[in-house]
């Protein structure tokens, strides 16, 4: 199954319109599988969060490991 990524707009609140260039890369009458990614508004919302919620876990002394990831280097 061949993979083909395009941004638009629903229209008349029950059609998608495909991009000229990608409709023709579609043969007429194929089979196609459709996976709707829209924008809920939720995304930023979950990433606020789950950054409050690290960030409240992280406690000064977790800054050890930060010094042996960017200190020098030991041989």
């Amino acid at each position: 199954m061949k993979a083909l990524e395009f941004e638009s707009r629903l229209a008349n609140k029950d059609q998608i319109q495909l991009p000229p260039d990608v409709a023709k890369q579609i043969p007429e009458g194929s089979a196609v599988r459709v996976i709707l990614l829209f924008d809920s508004g939720e995304d930023e919302t979950w990433r606020q969060l789950s950054l409050e919620r690290f960030s409240a876990a992280y406690a000064d002394e977790d800054a050890v490991y930060e010094n042996l990831i960017h200190g020098p280097a030991s041989r």
